[in-house]
């Protein structure tokens, strides 16, 4: 990078890399999010320009598709405004039909395609529909290049854990090539002392080790703030804090003040009892720690497997994923360079031999290109037509006689109809509700109970850690500003351009964004979340990351011209199922919500998606899939 690019000022560099972009203004982030906008249906994006809100994507098959882009926000407000409640008068018929269309092309709806097509039959024709330039959902990545090394980091989705060999899960990744899911990764290289590395961008946090630091601002009264390292260690001494917070989270860190029974299976009476409580309660209760302190430091990491903090989540919530029951190992928890990006890519090479160029190895599943012109090809009986967003599923006819269902879908300017003899709708609860036109009332009124909140994945390309290596540090945490936590991560071989990792390598820190405002309504939490999102440019929150990186490391030399060489921001809108008390299990003696949507087939329409199953997890997306496409098959298509 030349001279002059580095010294652009950080507002006015696309994403570090030194491509300078146009901006308007930056429009008052309060009047934009205030409550007679949010109400009008405006999107706050649509009052900035695609480049002034979608920033820069980085490089590769990801380039153009970094969370929900500006485009992809307009096209779900449309959906969400009313645009599609009639159909326009030219909506131009494609003349297919299909045995099954899916509508998303996550990981759900991926899952669905490949078990429809291994389980119903040769000659069957299946169609995948998603509305963003690459297939994935939130399993996509992030591709920078940095002094010469590629740089692979996720958007969303991002670990996957080792399966007993002879469970449903391990047979199913086998089958798309993933037969030995434990992963090389980098090792220690140059000659500083080595410091342990994490495998995934989660593996430090509650456990927070000797090289872990703790960072306290403005919030705490310190300008400039103070870091303590070993926190733990240092029992918090050092800490700005007053003795009872600090007695308060020791008392936290030295674990439960009582018996705490965990659930043994799904549905369980530790389940249902955990299930009727907030996680704050249970929380409270089980520590003997007050909800101030679990709210200033504790939240929302503690419940941000969900999205939002303890004091609205199901207390089920936080145990729920261990009844998947992963292999019991040190070593589980594993992560493709571009988290769960691998597993969408082992799918699509599965479903499409060609569509990704290489052979069938996950070396050259990670590397290779994808053949986008190969994906959505004329005669192959799976088809995925990406930019392509759905607005209109509907029965012909009377949903318990109908032989097929209409699928209206947008691309580009134009609207296209195909039909289908049955649907798997894969997407999210947040568009699926408004997108199938003839859902029951019993449906309509289960998904009024599904709560969603937003989520910002910020990857930082840095040239070098070397700041955080003079500190003793390869993680750290937080307590205000832009996201909670961080770790150094070495990167699975697979992906990596560099065998080794030393604090003067280039790497990739992620800040995970959550949106946690306590003691709000849930519901009023997502929706202020995503006010703010929506209604923040990219240069702004460029600004407060660069500042923020700043005030924590100027003191061990950082520069953020000279040291960040990128940044993207990937936006989800509506990134977590927040399951309240009641979601898992029912309440007030009336059945769980989702199980009206889970316990069969409306008609010819199946529903998937892992926020049917209340936990935010890719084995969730895969199960959920199975499900649907079983009833299918068993109830509709037999």
């Amino acid at each position: 990078m030349s001279n002059s690019r580095r010294n652009l000022k950080a507002e006015d560099r696309a994403l570090g890399l030194g491509q300078p972009i146009s901006r308007r203004d930056f429009l008052n982030s309060t009047l934009i999010a205030s409550g007679a906008l949010l109400t009008s249906g405006v999107s706050p994006a649509q009052l900035l320009s695609q480049e002034d809100w979608t920033g820069y994507g980085g490089v590769g098959d990801y380039s153009s598709s970094n969370g929900n882009t500006y485009s992809i926000v307009q096209s779900g407000h449309g959906i969400r405004n009313g645009d599609f409640e009639t159909l326009p008068a030219k909506v131009i018929d494609t003349g297919e039909t299909y045995d099954c269309v899916i509508v998303g092309g996550g990981i759900s709806g991926l899952a669905a395609a490949l078990f429809f097509m291994r389980q119903s039959g040769s000659g069957s024709k299946c169609l995948v529909l998603d509305n963003h330039p690459i297939f994935g959902g939130e399993a996509k990545r992030n591709e920078f290049m940095v002094d010469g090394q590629r740089l692979i980091a996720h958007q969303g989705s991002a670990v996957f854990f080792q399966q007993y060999p002879h469970s449903f899960l391990a047979r199913f990744y086998e089958s798309i090539g993933l037969s030995s899911p434990k992963l090389e990764y980098q090792t220690w290289g140059g000659t500083d002392s080595a410091l342990p590395l994490s495998r995934t961008p989660y593996d430090m946090v509650g456990s927070e080790p000797a090289s872990y630091g703790f960072y306290f601002g403005a919030k705490f009264g310190q300008r400039p703030g103070v870091w303590l390292t070993d926190p733990w260690g240092k029992k918090l001494q050092g800490a700005p804090i007053s003795d009872a917070v600090r007695s308060e989270l020791l008392k936290w860190r030295a674990g439960p003040q009582k018996p705490d029974p965990r659930p043994k299976y799904e549905g369980d009476e530790v389940s249902r009892r955990l299930d009727g409580i907030t996680l704050e309660d249970h929380m409270v209760d089980l520590y003997g720690i007050s909800r101030e302190t679990i709210r200033t430091f504790l939240s929302p990491v503690e419940g941000g497997g969900s999205g939002l903090g303890p004091d609205v989540l199901s207390a089920y919530a936080d145990y729920a994923a261990d009844l998947l029951r992963p292999l019991e190992s040190d070593d589980t928890d594993q992560m493709f360079p571009g988290g769960n990006t691998g597993i969408a890519r082992l799918m699509v090479k599965t479903l499409i031999p060609d569509s990704i160029s290489g052979a069938n190895t996950l070396e050259d599943v990670s590397r290779g290109k994808v053949n986008f012109g190969l994906l959505d090809r004329a005669g192959s009986p799976v088809r995925i037509r990406l930019k392509s967003t759905a607005v209109w599923v509907k029965h012909d006819g009377d949903p318990a006689k109908s032989n097929f269902v209409d699928v209206v879908y947008t691309c580009g300017k134009q609207v296209y109809r195909v039909k289908a003899r049955s649907a798997v709708m894969a997407g999210g609860c947040w568009t699926t509700k408004h997108i199938v036109k003839d859902l029951p009332q019993t449906h309509s009124d289960a998904y009024t109970q599904f709560y969603r909140s937003p989520c910002m994945m910020v990857n930082v390309a840095l040239r070098n850690w070397r700041f955080l290596y003079k500190m003793g540090l390869n993680g750290f945490r937080w307590f205000e500003g832009i996201g909670n936590y961080t770790e150094v991560r070495k990167t699975a071989l697979i992906g990596a351009d560099s065998p080794t990792l030393s604090p003067d390598s280039p790497i990739v820190l992620n800040l995970k964004v959550l949106f946690s405002y306590p003691g709000m309504p849930i519901a009023d939490q997502g929706h202020r979340g995503r006010g703010e999102l929506l209604s923040t440019s990219f240069a702004e929150y460029e600004r407060k990351i660069f500042q923020q990186f700043t005030d924590m490391f100027a003191r061990t030399g950082f520069d953020a011209k000279r040291d960040i060489a990128g940044l993207i921001l990937n936006r989800w809108g509506h990134a977590y199922l927040n399951p309240q008390p009641g979601f898992f299990f029912g309440k007030d003696g009336k059945p769980a919500q989702r199980d009206i949507l889970r316990a069969e087939p409306f008609g010819r329409i199946a529903f998937a998606n892992t926020d049917l199953a209340g936990i935010m997890d890719h084995r969730c997306s895969i199960l959920e899939a199975q499900r649907a496409v079983g009833q299918l098959l068993d109830q509709v298509l037999a």
